[in-house]
């Protein structure tokens, strides 16, 4: 970590060791995150939640984030709070502890919701951070900070299977422990971030001038927006009921359905790094390209497959589906020139909170249909990459 003092008055080069220390932070966050969703089937069975209700607490963290993130995000653009990285570990601290202890389906809900908090006050000042100390690799930087965030999501089923199966619901709280490191490491990243504005205090500030006109930079948010609501809406619904898929279909056990999560989820943190380097070298566009629309047969076949190739499509769409996130959330930074905060809060946040009632439509879906029908239905959705066409080439922006 770089001492705080001294950080230089522009970051004119990678800053390796900060971008690492937010997705590290950015792992940990996740991990107490993605223990809610891994912890579904003891939830279900300990207090006899239908999908509905299991869709209801996806819904209240994603929601509690996506409607603070973007209103957080526009804040910090013109206010930037370097130490509120910290508090947003804590508030994610208290959720899990109350996960933990809680004996009613209204404190599951309060312990969704602290969890949603947190997110929603790391996520725009930590993707802040993480675009400063690119040094103009902001593909890379954005998808270190990103496959943080997805090894935590993977880590967490595993961590379900072999720890909170076998101690029970009050064992999610221990991983609490993990955010005092998180605590600390976002505070001395709070220091070389108020370094870095004191520095560059007296510098004029980052031009908000659109490189297109109006109409285009709307159309293309709304495309990006709409993509990223379909990939959520898929991956939402796959993270939450991939484990009961594979409990109805193939009648898999609890802790090897946790472990095929965690593989799922494995595959997607490796797409999340592959994405950004990729968008760098060859343009954000053709990440969004090949990943929404490359996912297609994937999604399409995956209905059909037996139990070995489920397991092998699932890490196949892990891989290229989640390749576009780095490259959207680049492609909208790009669009809105300094306004980083609002974009990380609106695709990290507002878009995430869609995939949250997507996954709770899809859970009353479920309860009226079958899973396997919402797997169905859920495999045409890559087809919104169509709309890819829509986006403007950034080579002939108009600044």
């Amino acid at each position: 970590m770089s001492n705080a003092a001294a950080a230089p008055p522009l970051v004119a080069k990678t800053t390796l060791p900060i971008i690492l220390a937010v997705s590290v932070c950015h792992m940990i966050n996740d991990v107490m995150q993605s223990l809610l969703t891994a912890i579904y089937p003891i939830l279900k069975d300990n207090y006899g939640l239908d999908f509905v209700q299991i869709g209801l607490l996806t819904f209240t963290f994603q929601v509690t984030a996506s409607l603070l993130q973007p209103a957080i995000g526009m804040y910090t653009d013109k206010r930037p709070l370097p130490y509120s990285l910290p508090v947003g570990m804590g508030c994610s601290l208290v959720g899990l502890i109350i996960l933990g202890f809680a004996h009613s389906y209204g404190l599951l809900l309060l312990g969704s919701a602290f969890v949603g908090l947190g997110s929603a006050i790391f996520h725009p000042e930590s993707s802040r951070v993480a675009r400063l100390a690119s040094g103009g690799r902001h593909g890379l930087a954005q998808s270190l900070f990103q496959v943080g965030g997805n090894v935590g999501s993977a880590i967490g089923p595993l961590l379900a299977a072999f720890v909170v199966l076998q101690h029970g619901q009050a064992s999610v709280s221990w991983f609490a422990a993990g955010s005092l490191v998180g605590i600390f490491i976002l505070w001395r990243v709070g220091a070389w971030y108020a370094a870095h504005r004191r520095a560059n205090a007296g510098r004029a500030p980052a031009s908000l001038v659109l490189p297109f006109d109006r109409r285009t930079t709307l159309v293309a948010l709304t495309v990006l927006t709409i993509l990223t609501l379909t990939k959520n809406a898929y991956m939402a619904g796959l993270s939450s009921y991939y484990t009961f898929f594979l409990i109805d279909k193939f009648g898999v056990g609890v802790q090897d359905a946790q472990l095929l999560l965690f593989v799922y989820l494995g595959a997607s943190a490796v797409g999340v790094f592959m994405g950004g380097p990729i968008g760098d070298r060859f343009g954000a566009k053709f990440v969004i390209w090949f990943s929404i629309l490359g996912v297609l047969p994937f999604t399409l076949a995956l209905p059909y497959a037996d139990l070995t190739w489920t397991i092998i499509l699932t890490i196949i769409i892990g891989l290229i589906f989640s390749s576009a996130f780095s490259a959207i959330v680049v492609f909208a930074q790009e669009l809105m020139p300094g306004r980083v905060g609002m974009i990380a809060g609106i695709f990290f946040g507002f878009a995430f909170g869609a995939g949250g009632i997507a996954a709770a439509a899809l859970g009353a879906l479920a309860d009226v249909t079958s899973i396997e029908y919402v797997f169905w239905l859920c495999s045409f959705l890559p087809f919104a990459g169509l709309l890819t066409v829509l986006l403007p080439e950034m080579r002939h922006k108009v600044i």
